[in-house]
């Protein structure tokens, strides 16, 4: 911003937003964005029309309190494919009726939202108080249609990324069997944060290895058995097992159908469709296929590419963090970040939903934005940029040659280069410190 003009407007609006009355502004425009989404699930089933997933959520919380099987076969499928545990934190919403159970699932939505963008900035920032409005302000903009579809399909995709980013706050403070306790909850909402565990051996954090363990056996099998009987609970999680860790030339756990088309922004999902001649459409009645493999490879094939890929990514990220003594809040920004990253594109199923979860990169990238600082990562993330608003004007059309993974990809190189630059350059870090936890106040 060489330019004085815009140098100028730049700091106007910067104080502007930065000042009480900004400030204030923008806690009304989060809470009537979160209101807006909240309630136009509400309105399609006061309406009679499709409520997405809240339907399926409700179904099975009346099937659980009914003492029914909660995973069997339906025209060749699974309704249901989230773990055990899942299935009775929904038991007890459903016993407030259907609205009740939407109003319930939109409420914990929104503070999962509020608390993401929260801890977002505390980690980007390296402090336990962010204060610049711009760190909460961003992140939520450029995923905000992410956001929207965890409103209004009925996901937790917003709860997941909340979960772990206290799980990453909590570990920065060197609090770790609470960490490990955040991580176990996650993965018994939805499995794949349990990939986490890779990360907290490879970092020697060994209570929160041990404290993620116990808790998904408990949340896996003592929790249930506690409703349902020891021998129920272990068939729920047999059952569910065999047929969610599934993988064939067909497709992915329970969704033969959405595998590889896409809605999935996995490596695996993009690169079937991108190296095999497999059907890229989502459509579940009758239609013409759609194609755009580049070449037409064996299975076996491109599981090579899939595994090689998925290495490479892991080399990068462990050669790209710093040893212990190295280690600062804001190199922990950028680990996290990756790991981040990591989890969304390596998990089998990566829907757009999911993608909320570049609230943490979008942040400690914003940071550096605010720092001054030309860095790589602001470079690498330019491009990705572009590539996930080519969705906006091409919304199928970018999907199926896999932009949410690309751009994911890119970030992950531009962060992983930064890191390592760093590293190489011998920038001084000090030894990370414990740093407070934001929910609690100095005094405490």
């Amino acid at each position: 911003m060489k330019d004085p003009a815009v140098r100028w407007e730049w700091t106007a609006l910067d104080r502007r937003l930065n000042s009480p009355a900004g400030l204030r502004v923008l806690i009304f425009i989060f809470v009537v964005v979160a209101i807006a989404f909240s309630t136009v699930p509400l309105l399609h089933y006061f309406g009679g029309r499709s409520i997405m997933d809240y339907k399926l959520w409700y179904d099975t919380g009346k099937q659980v309190l009914a003492g029914q099987e909660i995973f069997f076969l339906r025209f060749g499928k699974y309704d249901f494919m989230y773990p055990p545990p899942c299935a009775l934190f929904l038991a007890s919403a459903s016993l407030l009726g259907q609205a009740g159970l939407i109003l319930l699932l939109v409420t914990i939505n929104s503070a999962a939202w509020l608390a993401s963008v929260r801890l977002a900035a505390t980690l980007a920032a390296g402090q336990s108080h962010a204060k610049n409005a711009w760190l909460y302000l961003m992140p939520s903009l450029l995923v905000i249609v992410y956001i929207w579809s965890s409103y209004h399909l009925g996901q937790s995709s917003l709860v997941l990324l909340a979960l772990m980013l206290g799980a990453f706050v909590l570990l920065r403070a060197r609090q770790e069997i609470s960490a490990g306790v955040l991580i176990a909850l996650a993965a018994a909402i939805k499995a794949f944060p349990v990939m986490a565990i890779i990360y907290l051996i490879y970092r020697r954090h060994w209570k929160a290895t041990a404290s993620l363990v116990v808790g998904l056996v408990f949340l896996l099998l003592v929790l249930p058995a506690s409703f349902r009987g020891l021998g129920r609970a272990w068939h729920d999680l047999e059952q569910w097992s065999v047929g969610m860790l599934k993988y064939d030339s067909a497709g992915v756990a329970q969704r033969p159908m959405r595998s590889y088309t896409w809605k999935n922004q996995s490596l695996v999902g993009v690169t079937n469709r991108l190296f095999r001649h497999v059907d890229a459409d989502a459509a579940s009645a009758p239609h013409t296929p759609i194609y755009v493999n580049v070449v037409d490879l064996k299975f076996a094939t491109v599981n090579a590419i899939i595994i090689s890929v998925a290495l490479a990514l892991g080399i990068l990220f462990i050669s790209a963090m710093p040893q212990r003594a190295m280690r600062t809040a804001e190199s922990d920004a950028i680990e996290f970040a990756l790991l981040i990253l990591m989890m969304l594109m390596i998990t089998p199923l990566s829907f757009g939903y999911l993608f909320s979860w570049l609230i943490l990169p979008f942040a400690v990238l914003t940071q550096g934005v605010l720092a001054g600082k030309g860095s790589i990562i602001i470079w690498w993330s330019l491009p990705a940029l572009a590539i996930l608003a080519l969705a906006l004007p091409f919304p199928r059309a970018a999907q199926i040659y896999g932009n949410t993974f690309f751009a994911a990809l890119l970030l992950f190189i531009g962060f992983s280069i930064e890191l390592l630059r760093c590293k190489r350059a011998g920038r001084p870090m000090a030894a990370v410190r414990a740093v407070p936890i934001p929910w609690r106040s100095a005094g405490s």
